[in-house]
């Protein structure tokens, strides 16, 4: 199963808990329900990271359809409000998502950039063994010009 369905499942698992969270408020029953979803919830992102997606991306996008998802079906369901600045926070909430997975992929083509040596390096990340001092103490000697390349 891919990481994005897990990824929906997580997000129904959560939003399916809170909405019982809010009915349990009149039937204790929904407890069950409550707990069930949140650890369904949890195990599905789990799975979705063990799956290679960033932590930030399956994070931003599990939280930000979860509160999307509640705002509008806790107005369906519950008759909550649902107002211009609730519906403006919504927009603002994707518009953010979408900034986070853009950088997310801006940066795995960084990464990518910097592995495969375009950065001068060879793709070792600085220097090469046969480069480094042999002298006592030679590893921390060499820790410094580490630190100025990488700045």
């Amino acid at each position: 199963m891919s990481a994005w369905l897990l990824l929906i499942g997580a997000i129904l698992s959560e939003v399916t808990a809170t909405l019982s969270l809010r009915g349990a408020l009149d039937h204790s029953a929904l407890y069950v329900v409550v707990v069930a979803g949140y650890a369904l919830s949890f195990g599905f992102l789990a799975l979705v990271l063990r799956r290679g997606m960033g932590l930030g991306v399956a994070y931003g996008i599990w939280a930000a359809c979860g509160v999307v998802l509640t705002a509008i079906l806790s107005a369906l369901l519950f008759g909550e409000a649902f107002t211009v600045p609730k519906a403006s926070g919504i927009v603002l909430i994707a518009a953010g998502v979408a900034v986070v997975e853009i950088g997310s992929h801006r940066a795995r083509g960084t990464v990518d950039a910097r592995s495969d040596g375009s950065d001068g390096s060879g793709g070792s990340g600085g220097s090469d063994a046969a480069d480094a001092p042999h002298a006592p103490g030679a590893l921390g000697a060499a820790a410094p010009a580490r630190r100025r390349e990488d700045a």
